[in-house]
């Protein structure tokens, strides 16, 4: 016997390039030894990280820009109103359309198909990335989302090849460790 609970979540995690968390640091030598780090890594299953649609390296910040005032950031205020302006655009994409979802991330392959056609370079680009880095159906289908969802922030209803590239960088694990 079987059961389904409904579940929709956000997944945000975090973990360091190696034990010692130095790997490809300028501020620090690692220790690890290649074999130390893949089995560090291989904690985390390939099939796993697949499904998490965007991980990315995020760089320890230097001292002068932790106490440093940056007058160029956006605001929180400003993040949030262009985060609910797409949201509100995903929102009315689906649902004049009829779908019962209410953003990109849900979309089955159905939808992908629908709403995330590509031009030939895009497509191009893709099909490069994927041969290159031996991307799965399943990052395909998740960078197709998250072009879409590039585009929907800048209120794009295209997906362009500069999307697809910027999407694809959002699958740094792929490869650097999967690969």
């Amino acid at each position: 016997m079987s059961l389904t609970f409904p579940a929709r979540f956000m997944l945000a995690a975090a973990m360091n390039p190696c034990p010692c968390g130095y790997w490809g640091s300028g501020q620090r030598q690692c220790q690890c030894t290649a074999p130390m780090i893949q089995r560090y890594v291989a904690k985390i299953s390939g099939p796993l990280m697949d499904r998490i649609d965007i991980h990315i390296d995020v760089p320890a910040v230097n001292y002068k820009e932790l106490r440093g005032s940056d007058s160029k950031a956006e605001s929180s205020a400003q993040i949030r109103e262009r985060v609910l302006r797409t949201r509100e655009l995903q929102l009315n994409r689906f649902a004049a359309a009829g779908e019962r979802i209410y953003a990109n991330a849900q979309m089955g392959p159905r939808q992908i198909r629908a709403y995330c056609e590509l031009g030939s370079d895009s497509e191009r680009r893709l099909e490069r990335a994927m041969q290159q880095q031996g991307l799965t159906a399943r990052a395909h289908d998740r960078i197709l989302k998250v072009a879409r969802t590039i585009a929907d922030i800048e209120a794009n209803p295209n997906i362009e090849s500069k999307h697809i590239a910027e999407a694809i960088q959002y699958r740094t694990l792929d490869r650097t460790y999967w690969t």
